[in-house]
This record gives structure tokens, sequence and C-alpha cells, in this order.
């Protein structure tokens, strides 16, 4: 399994719409960036991902499944675009803001801190078990 982690501006998509897709869950599209496309691309079905809400908060504030690998993305006139689907796993019980992260040492290398305007970043599994601690899972 590999981690991820999905930005997503809360007036436009936040975590309670993508909860509220259930199981069906919902296509990560409107993505118009090469190096976030082809982060989808690597992604595989059961992957998990961090949800991100950007702008004021900007905190991870839940745990997202991959649950359809990448396809055409169904708003893009471009065939060049594609996305995959996710669905909402679980909320972190403590969001973990940007900040949090920038102060943590051990997340010095961690995408978020160093780009943080990639909406579609990889996560490495040391990354994703110090974050989740951070939001107390």
């Amino acid at each position: 399994m590999a981690f991820w982690l999905f930005k997503s501006e809360p007036n436009t998509w936040s975590w309670d719409d993508q909860v509220a897709k259930g199981a069906t869950g919902e296509e990560w599209d409107g993505v118009r960036n090469y190096q976030a496309r082809n982060t989808m691309r690597a992604m595989k079905i059961g992957d998990r991902g961090f949800f991100y809400h950007s702008l004021s908060e900007k905190a991870v504030v839940g745990i997202v499944e991959v649950i359809a690998e990448a396809h055409p993305d169904s708003k893009a006139d471009d065939p060049r675009w594609e996305c995959v689907d996710i669905k909402a796993v679980a909320p972190l019980p403590r969001p973990v803001t940007l900040d949090m992260c920038k102060a943590e040492p051990r997340l010095a290398d961690m995408v978020l801190v160093n780009n943080s305007r990639l909406s579609v970043q990889p996560v490495t599994e040391e990354e994703w078990r110090i974050v989740c601690e951070m939001g107390g899972l």
C-alpha cells in the first residue's frame, strides 16, 4: 500500500462533502497539473490518502481510500487529464495543521512542507505514521 495527500479548498469540496458520498466515493477531478496527474497515475486501489483542507484551515482532516485507479477525468474536455476515485475512511480526531507539520523535524522532507501548492502528492510510510500519530490515531 502507498500513501498520498489530496488537497481541496473546503468551500469547493470539503471533508463533509467527501463523507456524504459514502462508499461510492467521488472522482478527484479538476486536477490540471502534470505532476499531480502523474502522481494519480501511480495510485492503486486500496492506497490511503490524507484529505487536506487548504486555504485558511491548512490542515489534514481525514483519511481517504483510492477506490478506482486513474481514468479520464469526466469533467475534462482534454483526454490528457485523468483522475482517481476516493472514498472517506475516517476523520482525524485532531486536525494536523501545516504549521504543525513544519514544526515537526521528522517531516522536514515531506512534500507538503516543501511544496504546499501541489494538489496531489506522495506521502512516505514514515510521514503517514507520524501525521496519523499527531492527529490522534
